[in-house]
């Protein structure tokens, strides 16, 4: 995948004719802000996940599940 890079100002005049570069190349496109890298426009991807595989590992430990939780343990889980 080719990645190209363009400034703000350069964007903006042509926003539209960029959207349809990344449509038709499927490449991504750096937007830069004085020389640094701002935004990235790429191609949307609809991935369609399983939730129960999203969460998978996600539990780290299950020890006593209705055990009371302490304001401590529930900082600790936000």
């Amino acid at each position: 995948m080719n990645v190209n890079q363009v400034s703000k100002s350069e964007f903006k005049s042509k926003a539209l004719e960029y959207f349809r570069q990344i449509e038709a190349s499927g490449a991504s496109l750096i937007v830069t802000d004085h020389g640094k890298p701002a935004l990235e426009i790429r191609p949307y991807q609809n991935i369609v996940r399983n939730p129960l595989e999203v969460l998978r590992g996600s539990v780290v430990s299950y020890v006593n599940p209705t055990a009371p939780i302490s304001a401590d343990d529930w900082e600790a889980a936000q």
